[in-house]
This record gives C-alpha cells, structure tokens and sequence, in this order.
C-alpha cells in the first residue's frame, strides 16, 4: 500500500465533504531543476515529435527548466522568458506572470511560445513569465480522480496545487523574483485563471482571461467542459475522461467550489481583465487572409470552415459566459477591463491581440509599472 497516497486520499475525501479544494494544505514545494531542453526535449502526443517551444530556448531569452511536483509526483517542464530591462540586462525583484496555454498546449504543439512572439514582446518589460508547459485539458485544477488513463491526463492531477504552492516560492527565488503575481489563460486556461483566484484571494495583483468561462457548476458550462476534457481519451467516447473525473457531479460542492461565477465575490481586488468575441467570423477566419499567411489553398479552404463554424460556435458559447461574468461583477461593484469585440471566433488572432492589451491596460498597472 502507497501511504502517502492513502493519507492524500483520506485528506481529499474529508476536504470534499467540507466543499474545499482536494489538495492538501500542508503541499511541499518543488524543486527546480536545471534542463535543457534543446538535448532532451519532450515529445508532443499529437504528432510524436519534439515540442516545437524547444527550439527557442538559448539559456538567454528563453530559460527550461523541470520542476518536481511533490502532489503529482512527476517533474513538469517549465519555460521561463526572464525579466530584462531596455538593454536586456536580467533583473532582480521583478514580478512573474503565469501563463497558462490551452486545451491542447505543447502537448499539441499550441502553446504561447510556438503561436505567438511571447519572447519578443515581453523583452525588456522587467517582467518574468513562466509557462507551464504541460496540464493539456486538465483545467489547471486539482482533479478528484487520480487512476484516470488517457495519451493526455494520465494519474494525478493536481495542477492548482502545482500553481499555488509548489512552483512559485521556488521560481521567485530561481529568478530572483518579487511576489508580485499574475496569472493569464485563454480558452480552458481562461477558466483556470478566474476560478484559481478565487481560491486564493490575494495571491495574484492580476488575473486575465481570454475567451474563458467563468461558470462551471450549471448545466450549459459543466458541459462544455465535459466537451474539452473528452478530447484527451482521443477516442471520442466521453467515458474515459470526464468532469465527473475532475470536479465529481455536476452542482456538487467540489464543482461549485471551482465556479467563478457563482464566487465571483472573492475576485475583488484582484485587477481583472475579460475579452470575448461574438463567434461571427472576422477577416482573419476568411480563406483568402489564411492564403495570404502562406497557407495552401485546400488547407486554407478547409481552416477557414472550422474556424468560422467550430470556432464561431465555441466563442459564441464564450460570450453568453463573459456577459453573465460582467453583469455579476458589476451588481457586487467589481471592476474589471472588458475586451468584448463585435466579431471573431476562439482563435489565436485575438489571444495574441489580448495579450498584448492584457499588459498595457491591466498587468503592467497592477504591478506598478
């Protein structure tokens, strides 16, 4: 018998009676280990190639490390742009954002590195950002099941735990950092970054969510999850890996316990920033602008279909979830930046767009700069 992993059971059980979190609340840190990832890089389950990210780190703009997850008991890689001043000078005492990827992340080859210039952009903004990159359509929460099987979550899952008490105390003294935090996701992780505030008040100056879903415990949001969390089985089944897996039954205490909505109240004080489109489609989802990016035009003919109907009808799903956001937020008197555009459909044109205004309207403000 595993008794660490008893006395973890025993511990998740009476915390989910209670409608509290399943991790523990005496979690170690991690420990942050040294890793090129160039020499060893991890492989993307999606093609069984190296990660595309690697190719970016120089031990200079682009850092890797692993760090050892106690909760989860496997070392998780982690890409680190460090803070530089104009002259790309490293900073000491500078803050960290914590930016999650999406459903799919490196592990599909989807993350902030590989879809965007996050390096370029955030050089000499005296800020640190660190990119888990693993927890593909894991939530980046702590899951109530830990034997569930599947090519993308397989054992425990204990990603808020990870975020909030094993990493960061070890990264800001890697980087030299100071505890100033914000914590930005886009799609799932935009769920992730509003509900894990939620859990610790205060923990973050900012948090910023992309065409996220706050609400998880009602019937349209649980489902929805219930679509995103399926994808990792690869199998279309929506039995080997479920929300039940991860939250237990929907409207339960452990689900509401991870609603933002319905705990929109512990958000206050934390600088928020929500963008949403409406899913109609914007001159980025069109075939001619996906020919003129150098895309064939068979492939650009069959994108530009699933982006203006699968990607229209997830955003579209997003926006009735960010104007439910809105409307609590403003009757407790919360305030927040709203991004809400006329058009677009959930696609990476408008995250790297939100990225970018995240920081000059919100992040950057919070943390005094």
């Amino acid at each position: 018998m595993n008794i660490k992993r008893t006395v973890a059971a025993i511990a998740a059980a009476t915390s989910l009676t209670l409608g509290l979190s399943p991790a523990i609340a005496t979690a170690q840190e991690g420990t942050v280990k040294a890793w090129d990832a160039r020499t060893e890089p991890p492989i993307a389950v999606s093609n069984g190639k190296p990660q595309s990210w690697v190719q970016q780190v120089d031990h200079k703009s682009v850092l890797s490390y692993k760090v050892y997850s106690p909760s989860m008991d496997r070392d998780i890689p982690i890409a680190v742009i460090p803070a530089t001043d104009a002259n790309g000078n490293r900073l000491a005492g500078a803050p960290i954002i914590y930016l999650l990827n999406g459903a799919g992340g490196a592990e599909q080859d989807a993350d902030w590195l590989t879809k965007f210039t996050t390096r370029d952009f955030f050089a000499g903004k005296g800020v640190n950002v660190v990119i888990p990159q693993a927890g593909a359509f894991s939530y980046y929460t702590d899951w109530v099941r830990d034997d569930v099987r599947s090519d993308y979550v397989n054992g425990p899952q204990k990603w808020e735990t990870f975020l909030t008490k094993e990493l960061p105390a070890p990264m800001e003294r890697t980087l030299g950092a100071d505890q100033r935090r914000a914590i930005v996701g886009f799609s799932m992780s935009g769920t992730s970054s509003l509900v894990i505030p939620t859990h610790n008040p205060g923990f973050y100056n900012a948090a910023a969510s992309f065409s996220g879903c706050a609400a998880t415990a009602s019937p349209h949001a649980y489902n929805y999850a219930r679509l995103t969390v399926n994808r990792a089985s690869r199998s279309g089944d929506f039995r080997t890996v479920t929300p039940e897996m991860m939250w237990g039954p929907m409207g339960g205490p452990y689900n509401g316990y991870n609603d933002a909505l319905a705990n929109a109240e512990k958000l206050r004080g934390t600088a928020l920033y929500i963008s949403t489109s409406t899913g109609l489609a914007d001159e980025t989802d069109m075939v001619g602008y996906l020919i003129g990016q150098g895309v064939p035009a068979p492939v650009a003919s069959v994108g530009a279909a699933q982006l203006q109907v699968e990607g229209g009808l997830i955003e579209a799903a997003v926006n009735q979830c960010s104007h439910d956001l809105r409307a609590k937020l403003d009757s407790l008197n919360i305030p927040a930046h709203y991004e809400f555009r006329n058009k677009g459909t959930h696609s990476w044109p408008t995250w790297r767009e939100d990225i970018q205004r995240s920081w000059f309207t919100t992040i950057a403000p919070a943390f005094g700069m």
